[in-house]
């Protein structure tokens, strides 16, 4: 059979733009209404809601290749670079740095070109001891043919499925040198869409020995970043695809198998786009909680200890507080945290639960229970 790069006419792909119309409207839309909310929020959590975008990109997209990394310490490197003061910051390690160096250099500068020597800069920000795993690899250069054929593999030894193989590595120089030059053009194709075409084009031409999956997540990033017109990342199209990993992998085989008619792939793209994008207005409504929380908050004078709570309630806190739980976070005695708990229930920021005596337990307000909404 031939795979879609040794098709006639390859690179030149097309694809049904009225098929997609309704698709991308929907994306754009959804893009502008996320971006308008985001605004609307103080600096302070637009900050916030960056980061966790910016750490979920980093995780997720090492998860689809089976790179495990530690979330906080992705926070805290991603945090450092940007100048950002967080808690309890980590030191990474060399793996986690050059990851996050790869997708904060997508991102905060995508208006720059893109070109061999940075994709190279990339790959050796991704493989520092230029090893994959146990095995050496060549890193900052091409494929070379020494590496031999590259095919996405999988089955029992001697049942094994060859699901794509990608083109000889006497073809990478020039088929790179066409990527980069469309990559840089301005031809007047929705910024949207050249992410998914670029996503897909840079996969299929696997052009290192390995990180080409993390690397075309961060191309399409980055083009998807130039669309927001925002260095500010607020929902993450690599958390999607980790979600929807079986069916990624499924698109990119037949797409890869097929013609040069992408709109399948675009089709997909979009659709995986449109989820990425909800998935955000649902954790955007937790930073707006957040914001209305504080905006509470700060017409008291609470004290530092119910700072402390308020700020674990609204992070990681699993169930519910209690007079117990109070004093243990807080550090003080039980007679001190039943004085704040009662303060905070005056104030409207907690509400107690059902039940009494020694069962007795509280919640944070929701924002419609906090009364006027806090901008």
């Amino acid at each position: 059979m031939k795979w879609i790069h040794q098709q006639p006419g390859w690179p030149q792909f097309h694809w049904d733009a009225a098929a997609l119309g309704n698709a991308l409207a929907q994306v754009r839309y959804q893009q502008g209404h996320l971006l308008g909310r985001m605004q609307a929020l103080g600096f302070e959590l637009r900050q916030e809601a960056s980061l966790n975008t910016l750490t979920n990109d980093v995780v997720t997209s090492s998860a689809i290749e089976g790179d495990t990394l530690d979330r906080e310490e992705v926070r805290s490197s991603i945090a450092r670079k940007l100048g950002l003061e967080i808690g309890g910051a980590l030191p990474a390690s060399r793996h986690v740095e050059g990851i996050v160096e790869v997708m904060l250099d997508a991102t905060q500068s995508c208006q720059q070109p893109l070109s061999e020597e940075r994709l190279c800069a990339w790959h050796c920000a991704l493989f520092p001891t230029g090893f994959s795993g146990m095995y050496p690899i060549v890193v900052g250069a091409w494929r070379p043919l020494s590496a031999g054929p590259m095919q996405v593999v999988s089955g029992a030894y001697g049942r094994e499925r060859v699901h794509f193989e990608a083109p000889e590595a006497n073809r990478l120089p020039a088929e790179m040198a066409a990527f980069l030059q469309w990559f840089g053009e301005d031809d007047g194709i929705d910024p949207v869409l050249k992410a998914g075409l670029a996503h897909f084009w840079f996969v299929t031409l696997h052009p290192f020995e390995d990180g080409n999956g993390r690397i075309a997540r961060a191309i399409a990033d980055m083009a998807l970043t130039r669309a927001d017109a925002s260095p500010q990342r607020f929902y993450s199209m690599s958390a999607q695809i980790e979600a929807e990993r079986k069916a990624y992998y499924n698109q990119l085989e037949r797409q890869q198998r097929g013609s040069l008619d992408v709109t399948p792939w675009l089709g997909w793209f979009l659709e995986c786009l449109g989820r990425a994008l909800g998935s955000a207005e649902t954790a955007l409504e937790s930073v707006l909680h957040k914001a209305r929380v504080w905006g509470c908050a700060n017409r008291y004078r609470i004290n530092e200890r119910q700072r402390l709570v308020l700020n674990r309630m609204l992070d990681d806190f699993q169930g519910y507080m209690n007079n117990a739980k109070y004093a243990t976070i807080a550090k003080c005695s039980g007679d001190t945290a039943l004085r704040d708990i009662r303060s905070l229930l005056e104030w409207g920021l907690f509400i107690q639960n059902a039940g009494g005596g020694r069962s007795t337990s509280y919640r944070l307000a929701m924002a419609k229970e906090l009364g006027e909404e806090t901008r």
